[in-house]
């Protein structure tokens, strides 16, 4: 490989750390991180980062469902954060959105911080909706529908994953367990936008299909603008990428759409909504392996 491939920064870049070494800080420096910004200064822009961003998407999806320990531990931590972020941003009165419910576990810790509020929660298995319907269908309060959200109103397959329903979805996807039972439904799809009424304003949503969160979002824009809620939802790879969905096309529709700041659950606790993710940032955590976060106004602050 010549350097001059690398382009005409290259000379220079590579003078600062020979500089680096010559100094006896080439340690420091790679310990900050300088040499994934190398990597990248002598990448980007050039023929090989199409080839170099399909071999890190290969190499994280790989070592993610690896992982499936490191998974379990992540979601313990997001549903702790995600309480959290509830504990703080609810009010008795707040209104919520509930998309992939499951069994309801959000919901109920929603409901602990916002009795009063009106809710609509979104579940397409028909055991699990069913499973609602008997928790929660006497509660006057709260909208039970068995749609998949989407981007379009009609009806459409489903792949309902019998051995591990959480991980159902409108596509089949490499999953952390072999030999997933899976059983291909019909279901009911529909927009957020056509069943929450203009007069309510949503303040809390939470978002988590399994891969197709950008569709939900398409079919939320107006309500999303018109509420600007905050949003807990899951985004990351191995779900995500079997809908051709790039992390891009996320922050482009929320934060560039939509006008909403998006964030790590842990940076916005703890900087009480003051550290947000640019583009190459959100794209950098979606790539090494984190798949929620949320996305708020850039003025809210914690109550």
């Amino acid at each position: 490989m010549q350097w001059r491939v690398l382009g005409n920064n290259t000379y220079g870049i590579v003078n600062h750390y020979l500089s680096l070494i010559a100094a006896g800080e080439l340690g420091i420096a790679l310990w900050r991180g300088d040499m994934k910004d190398l990597l990248k200064q002598m990448i980007v822009g050039t023929s090989l980062e199409s080839l170099a961003r399909k071999l890190h998407v290969a190499f994280t999806r790989e070592r993610c469902a690896a992982c499936t320990s490191t998974v379990e531990d992540k979601n313990r931590l997001y549903d702790i954060q995600t309480l959290e972020v509830m504990k703080r941003v609810l009010h008795k009165d707040s209104n919520c959105v509930d998309v992939g419910c499951h069994q309801g576990s959000i919901l109920r810790k929603m409901l602990r911080f916002a009795p009063k509020g009106t809710y609509f929660a979104f579940e397409p298995l028909p055991e699990m909706y069913q499973g609602l319907l008997e928790s929660f269908g006497n509660l006057a309060n709260i909208h039970l529908y068995d749609y998949a959200l989407s981007d379009t109103a009609g009806t459409t397959s489903f792949q309902h994953v019998v051995s591990n329903p959480g991980y159902s979805g409108f596509r089949q996807r490499r999953y952390d367990r072999p030999h997933e039972q899976i059983q291909q439904i019909t279901v009911k799809t529909n927009l957020l936008d056509n069943l929450v009424p203009k007069h309510i304003s949503i303040q809390f949503i939470k978002v988590d299909v399994e891969g197709a969160e950008l569709e939900v979002f398409k079919g939320a824009i107006e309500t999303i603008k018109r509420s600007r809620p905050i949003i807990v939802f899951e985004h990351g790879l191995g779900a995500a990428d079997y809908y051709g969905t790039t992390p891009e096309n996320m922050y482009d529709l929320l934060a560039v759409q939509c006008g909403l700041k998006l964030f790590l659950m842990a940076e916005w606790l703890e900087s009480n909504g003051r550290v947000s993710l640019n583009r190459e940032a959100f794209c950098e955590q979606f790539s090494s392996g984190t798949y929620y976060f949320m996305a708020a106004t850039a003025n809210y602050r914690n109550r």
